[in-house]
């Protein structure tokens, strides 16, 4: 969810670049943009006979990455827009660059590989966790990030750029059913299909490289209502991890497969929706709080608002007001580590301690029965 940006001043000499902190996996990382058409989804926004569009990016382990290019955080014409809406300067910055490289081969280290797939938060991209994504890839996952259209910023291969649209409003559900088309497309390439729907060349060796019998769903805010709303509604998704989801509308249906739930500002003690729905986890379940985190700690601005900060010349209070006052260290070493932890222990049966309570390495994490 977009947040107002301090005033904006004019781009410095230079244009500042700004950087994520690499992934700490053993694999080098690609990722390819595709184009789905879900049709099954009439879409009236778009008009008669017309269907349901996404743009997805799937990120994975890589091979001869040296002469595939690294592929920026966000290209500038939705990056540009986004700033825009959310109060700063578009010109005061250059994208960062992502670990990931365009189209690099598929590595292959030993069977397929487990999915995870991303939802990002109300108003925003496909980029927003860009740091959690790219960890994963390097760990040897494939992930896939969808762009919800009609509450994102997006560029279409035919050269359409939408941005979030105020008078279609997309709850949760409808994250849900975006999630749908892509977990059909997973089921196509896990079959050796092209799923885009340009034809596009796949890069090598991603058709039959993914597991569909492993699937996990992670999301942020809205992204982290949607993951449950998935799950409730198809059992390909095997377990969920919500980065501070409100769970609204209300869910009273019960779930029985994983879910770990980590908290900034929808806490149990603070939203009756959160409160209501943890009862409804009758499997695995985890509650972690972050202290002193704010609604997007969960996000990429845990990286980028420390360093936009002395570009733009934002107070303490400024930043304190967008990611809190955690520590952005350890905030950047738990959206590595703990999503890891998770879709390890979930998705390949390994089993992390760190899920069992509180770690040294992490004060500020909380768990709670």
């Amino acid at each position: 969810p977009a947040r107002p940006g301090p005033p904006a001043k004019p781009a410095p000499p230079g244009h500042p670049v700004l950087t994520l902190p690499a992934p700490t996996g053993p694999h080098r990382v690609g990722v390819v943009d595709l184009h789905i058409v879900d049709r099954t989804r009439p879409d009236p926004v778009a008009g008669p006979g017309r269907f349901h569009e996404l743009m997805i990016s799937v990120w994975y382990p890589a091979r001869e990455t040296a002469r595939y290019p690294l592929v920026p955080w966000m290209p500038a014409v939705t990056l540009q827009p986004y700033l825009t809406d959310v109060g700063f300067d578009p010109g005061a910055f250059a994208s960062p660059l992502s670990a990931g490289h365009d189209s690099a081969p598929v590595l292959r280290a030993g069977g397929r590989l487990p999915v995870v797939l991303y939802s990002h938060g109300a108003h925003s991209h496909r980029a927003d966790n860009t740091v959690v994504v790219q960890e994963l890839a390097s760990h040897g996952y494939a992930v896939i990030t969808i762009a919800h259209t009609y509450d994102t910023y997006v560029a279409f291969p035919d050269g359409r750029v939408l941005t979030p649209s105020r008078s279609q409003p997309m709850g949760p559900p409808a994250f849900a059913a975006d999630a749908r088309s892509v977990l059909d497309a997973v089921e196509d390439l896990a079959a050796g299909h092209n799923p885009d729907a340009d034809g596009k060349q796949l890069p090598d060796g991603l058709a039959t490289a993914l597991d569909p019998h492993r699937i996990g769903m992670v999301g942020w805010s809205k992204g982290g209502t949607a993951t449950v709303y998935t799950m409730l509604a198809d059992d390909r998704v095997a377990a969920g991890l919500s980065f501070d989801g409100p769970m609204a509308p209300v869910i009273t249906a019960d779930l029985d497969r994983p879910v770990m739930m980590m908290t900034a500002v929808f806490t149990r003690e603070d939203d009756p929706d959160v409160a209501g729905f943890w009862p409804h986890l009758t499997g695995w379940r985890r509650y972690a709080h972050l202290e002193g985190a704010e609604h997007t700690c969960f996000s990429d601005a845990e990286s980028l608002i420390p360093q936009i900060s002395t570009i733009v010349g934002m107070s303490e209070q400024d930043v304190e007001s967008y990611i809190g006052t955690l520590d952005p260290a350890e905030g950047l070493h738990i959206q590595q580590a703990y999503p890891l932890a998770f879709f390890e222990e979930q998705l390949r049966g390994r089993h992390s301690r760190l899920l069992d309570g509180p770690s040294p390495a992490f004060p500020d994490v909380k768990f709670e029965s």
